[in-house]
């Protein structure tokens, strides 16, 4: 007993210290990040377009235009003179009809960008796996699913959103790197609110707790959780990048540093087509968790349905993603009043997890923080 006990003391020790391990990684890994749109913002694409706009005599007005493939025609007689012809950008005011295409990413083609933003990924993908090894090892301690508390909610939470994120990067399909400074600043920002006052010691949970559904119903939470964060993401960008091509059509003055992120981004249409997507492949396990969550409930307390705070707002969190997703099927609603709805529903998910476990009283509340 004692030896067991021992075990398990320096099981959480080394928890704790896998995860602070990982969160100086993921610190390294957002200055990579850095770097790479630091270095990305002088690149010769960069410097190319705004040359090509200067010459175009549009001014510091022209300096907002996005970056486009160059034509350059060489004279066959007349010493080779080079002529730059600014190519159009073709654009429409409905959102998603908009032929505008991707941006280069945040290393904006720049070779050293591209090799800080490689690093950056790199160091990325050990912070994961060695949080993920500070989950395994938390719940080798405790003996029992590592996310009995919102501490090894959010270490777990946080570890699954970069395993999505990676996961998108693996597939090949999508380039989705520039999602990496966000994903790196806000996992460092929710580790370090778990670590410094949501943070619990190794315990065993009461016994309501004690069954296979905390398995299923609060694993099929944090991942429907770490996909959301990702559409999130993605809508937040879209909205800001619809308003700077919106601009352009306009030909109103869009700031340097705006152009110079904005214009590495995904076309609006694509960050718009990811968020829908990515939202649309989760919501059936978001039903299926809420459902989980209702036969356990059942199974505890003798009661499907309470309407207790957590479950209230689970409910509220499933209508506000089942409008967003009615309303991009529904003509009057695509493009920004949608995305609205898509982060209002995700403002809803982060209410039910921080607002309902920190501020309300419920049967929920029993596990502690």
């Amino acid at each position: 007993m004692i030896l067991a006990a021992a075990t398990n003391e320096n099981l959480a020790h080394t928890s704790n210290v896998l995860i602070y391990s990982a969160m100086a990684v993921y610190m390294l890994a957002f200055f990579a990040h850095i770097f790479e749109w630091t270095f990305g913002s002088r690149s010769k694409v960069a410097r190319t377009a705004a040359a090509l706009t200067a010459d175009a005599g549009e001014g510091e007005a022209a300096a907002a235009e996005p970056t486009a493939t160059v034509t350059v025609k060489v004279a066959a007689k007349g010493g080779g003179t080079t002529v730059l012809e600014r190519p159009k950008v073709v654009t429409r005011s409905a959102s998603g009809s908009r032929n505008v295409p991707d941006g280069p990413g945040a290393d904006g083609g720049d070779v050293q960008g591209d090799m800080w933003g490689r690093i950056a990924l790199a160091l990325t993908g050990l912070a994961f796996l060695i949080a993920a090894g500070g989950v395994v090892a938390r719940a080798l301690s405790v003996q029992r699913a590592p996310w009995g508390n919102m501490y090894e909610f959010s270490i777990t939470f946080s570890t699954v959103a970069v395993g999505v994120y990676l996961g998108l990067l693996a597939s090949r399909k999508l380039n989705v790197r520039w999602m990496g400074l966000p994903l790196v600043t806000t996992v460092l920002l929710t580790l370090g609110l778990a670590v410094s006052v949501l943070y619990t010691a190794s315990d065993q949970l009461v016994p309501a707790l004690h069954s296979y559904w905390l398995w299923i119903h609060v694993s099929c939470a944090i991942f429907c959780g770490a996909v959301f964060y990702v559409g999130a993401v993605a809508t937040l960008l879209y909205l800001f990048r619809d308003r700077y091509e919106t601009k352009l059509i306009a030909g109103e003055k869009v700031s340097a540093f705006a152009t110079s992120v904005l214009e590495r981004l995904p076309a609006a249409a694509t960050l718009d087509k990811l968020a829908y997507r990515v939202n649309a492949a989760v919501f059936p396990l978001w039903t299926f968790t809420i459902i989980a969550g209702a036969i356990w409930a059942g199974s505890a307390w003798g009661h499907y349905w309470e309407w207790d705070p957590k479950e209230t707002w689970s409910f509220i969190t499933w209508v506000a993603y089942a409008c967003y997703l009615h309303a991009r099927a529904t003509a009057g609603w695509k493009g920004r009043k949608a995305a609205t709805l898509a982060l209002v529903a995700f403002a809803c998910f982060l209410f039910n997890y921080y607002g309902v476990n920190i501020f309300v009283t419920g049967k929920h509340s029993y596990a502690g923080v």
